[in-house]
């Protein structure tokens, strides 16, 4: 009899990468040259695959596609080195699709907004499924904007599914990986340092950085039991730069993400103030004493060890990201309410030096992060509308009051700690009706100006009674609803 299993425990997946160690010169050799033939397989394939003709394909009958124009023997290739290289270029053609779907959510909202038009909207997504949507105008109309034809220079990669290699350890934490080659019956050895046995579907990619191959595969790190659908507590979590996040509960996870985010952004600066004028020297000298210029670029302006110490400082601050992530999960069963930070600020002017720690803070670390420990911890993660959510007092959800710095000063002089004002704002508007994620910012800030002139009428006073007073920032008078909410109409 079968043991089947329970339909309430999930997988924990993460992604490993391992590293090799002691590699020959021709198994390295014949690697680079297989990743170099695959390279054309993989551009080749996105070539024909990447089309809107092939949305919504099956991934498993893409390679007959792709072999009807470049055989495996055109390149002297095995046919399944090929065919798992074309599945992986279909896979990866379909995530893109679904992010091209997950962008149209704000467009498909905006044309059919409201719980009336729930039917509609499923509809289009139900059309987006298939290549249905191409008889919709308005469907068509905004894939085509939102969807951009990929093409891929991917020269690095081989994927291999478990027939094409083995794993047997030899020592510790030493294992011996043997991978199909371009000979028939003849496999390249390499060996690699890991705490696992390597399994499943694997990723040969070449590191140019480091000049070091690298092992990716999937690991199951446990599992754990779906939580009844009624989740009671809900957090709303405001994604910061001194600490990773803080919570409405007033919690800090992750404290210390700015000082590391400061001091790799403070040395990458100085290096590079350095290098230039090592690059102004050699530029100098190239004239008059060519060898000594050629000797400064060679041993002074190269960038293996500075990649090297990159990649630590990225190491350091995604273990600080994801310790974060899961101490705030550590309860389980949680229903976080954060803000969407995919869209860019725009026409928000920062000082250099402001715009360039700005430019490493990590918000796509932070937003992987929650999203993977959220699944693990079987919780939920909803992403409302980041739009003035520190700019709220979230005793009164109205414009009055100003942020300086980590304090947030209410209209009446009380001040509140800024990020958990924040976060207590992000909670709010996990449940507000009236402002949804997809909500642009003028619009947004709209619906908070028509509460904050509500709130100041019941004080007997109006929207420039509050500007004059301070308690309003004179910005919000470019919008066309202040104006709206003055002459009352």
């Amino acid at each position: 009899m079968v043991k089947r299993k329970p339909k309430n425990l999930v997988q924990k997946l993460s992604t490993q990468v391992v590293i090799t160690c002691d590699v020959e010169n021709a198994s390295k050799t014949e690697l680079l040259e297989i990743m170099e033939r695959l390279a054309v397989v993989r551009s080749e394939s996105y070539n024909k695959l990447g089309s809107i003709r092939h949305w919504g394909m099956d991934w498993r009958k893409t390679y007959p596609e792709v072999r009807a124009f470049r055989s495996p023997e055109s390149l002297n290739l095995p046919s399944k080195l090929m065919e798992w290289t074309v599945s992986d270029v279909a896979k990866a053609i379909l995530a893109q699709q679904a992010a091209t779907v997950a962008n149209l959510r704000k467009h498909i909202w905006k044309r059919y907004s409201g719980e009336k038009n729930e039917k509609a909207r499923k509809a289009c997504y139900e059309k987006l499924k298939s290549t249905a949507f191409l008889d919709d105008s308005f469907l068509h109309r905004i894939v085509r904007k939102e969807f951009q034809r990929g093409h891929t220079f991917v020269k690095n990669q081989i994927v291999y599914q478990p027939d094409g290699y083995s794993c047997k350890q030899i020592s510790r934490n030493i294992y011996l990986l043997e991978l199909a080659g371009l000979t028939r019956g003849k496999r390249i050895k390499i060996k690699v340092r890991s705490n696992r046995k390597v399994a499943g579907q694997i990723r040969v990619i070449f590191n140019k950085q480091v000049d070091q191959f690298e092992i990716h595969f999937l690991v199951n790190l446990g599992e754990y039991t779906k939580c009844p659908e009624s989740i009671t507590t809900s957090v709303g979590v405001d994604k910061g730069y001194t600490e990773a996040f803080i919570d409405s509960q007033g919690t800090e996870h992750g404290s210390g993400l700015g000082k590391l985010l400061t001091q790799k952004s403070n040395r990458i600066t100085k290096k590079n103030r350095n290098r230039g004028k090592l690059f102004a020297l050699a530029r100098n000298l190239k004239p008059h004493d060519p060898a000594k210029s050629a000797r400064i670029l060679e041993n002074n302006l190269t960038r293996r060890t500075e990649n090297k110490r990159y990649n630590k400082d990225q190491s350091v601050i995604a273990s600080l990201i994801g310790k974060a992530s899961k101490s705030l999960f550590e309860e389980g069963f949680l229903k976080v309410y954060a803000e969407d930070l995919t869209e860019p600020i725009k026409n928000k002017r920062q000082s250099k030096a402001m715009s360039r720690k700005l430019n490493s803070w990590v918000k796509g670390y932070l937003r992987d992060s929650l999203e993977k420990w959220a699944s693990w911890s079987n919780s939920t993660i909803t992403e409302v509308a980041a739009s003035y959510t520190s700019q709220v007092d979230s005793v009164t959800g109205t414009l009055l009051g100003k942020r300086n710095g980590d304090s947030f000063i209410r209209f009446n002089g009380v001040v509140l700690q800024a990020d958990l004002n924040a976060a207590l704002n992000v909670l709010a508007r996990g449940t507000d009706k009236d402002i949804t994620r997809f909500m642009k910012a003028d619009e947004v800030q709209a619906v908070l100006l028509r509460r904050t002139a509500r709130f100041l009428k019941g004080h007997g006073k109006d929207l420039n009674d509050a500007i004059e007073l301070g308690w309003l920032d004179i910005k919000h008078k470019r919008n066309p609803a202040f104006r709206e909410l003055v002459n009352g109409s």
